[in-house]
């Protein structure tokens, strides 16, 4: 496999990431994960605005152009030989002497990586209702796509336990927030419903098509909604997924439903 690592193209097995790089000791950094169709990353623009808003939330720097961010992308899967896959990009601090406090003059890393696209596409998923944490909706870091994700995979690590595929996070107000890795919609009384991002929703990509394409109402959900939905479905930047069940209750009739169906077209 080949990656870009800070502007130079070389074998994965050839990269090295100085051990000292805040990104490996302190989670500290952002990443996103790009489709990639017909050799070109999809929704790149909204990508990388996110990016540059949580790197202003980190105060992180980020001092590549869109252009030359985008030829990276576009260099990665050429060399991987993709014309189809995923791409991930990843901005850390980069490295910096022990302790909390960011260094003065920092020197990021960005690391690119290109993947063929795997897994059940929108196979339909069960989900549970995460015991082990909560999503804080109080916190910036809800805002950003930034690389500590221990609470997602605690839940997921449940979920699993659980014998369920996804996990779904409530906020500190008890309320459904999202999934573990998805932004989350239902239709509850024929209106397409979402948690707003300030109970503590990822401003994901995915949602935002989805709100551009279908009349959506955003508000607190709390979870008993999910046995009053008529549907329900999980988005994120690789594309949308019917939920089917909840804590081992159907949600709706427990099989995709029509407007999942009719809003696959924008994937």
């Amino acid at each position: 496999m080949m990656i870009h690592l800070n502007g130079e193209l070389l074998a994965a097995a050839e990269a090295r990431i100085d051990p000292a790089d805040r990104g490996l000791t302190l989670g500290d950094g952002l990443f996103e994960t790009i489709l990639a169709r017909d050799a070109r990353p999809l929704r790149l623009d909204a990508h990388l605005r996110r990016l540059r808003r949580g790197a202003g939330i980190l105060g992180l720097p980020l001092a590549f152009s869109d252009k030359s961010l985008e030829d990276s992308l576009l260099e990665t899967l050429k060399s991987n030989s993709l014309s189809e896959g995923v791409l991930r990009l990843t901005l850390t601090r980069g490295p910096a002497p022990r302790g909390l406090a960011p260094p003065a003059d920092p020197r990021p890393t960005l690391l690119i990586t290109a993947h063929q696209k795997t897994g059940a596409g929108g196979a339909p998923l069960n989900a549970v209702i995460a015991t082990v944490t909560r999503r804080n909706e109080h916190s910036p870091l809800c805002r950003c796509k930034c690389l500590n994700r221990l609470d997602d995979v605690l839940a997921r690590k449940e979920a699993a336990a659980r014998g369920a595929g996804e996990a779904i996070l409530l906020n500190a107000q008890g309320r459904v927030a999202e999934a573990a890795a998805a932004n989350l919609f239902l239709v509850v009384n024929g209106a397409l419903t979402t948690p707003p991002v300030s109970e503590g929703a990822l401003p994901g990509v995915m949602r935002a098509e989805i709100m551009k394409t279908a009349n959506v109402a955003e508000r607190p959900l709390e979870p008993e909604e999910f046995f009053n939905a008529a549907e329900a479905f999980l988005t994120n930047s690789l594309g949308l997924r019917p939920l089917v069940s909840v804590d081992g209750k159907p949600i709706g009739d427990g099989r995709p439903g029509p407007l999942f169906e009719s809003l696959l077209k924008i994937v």
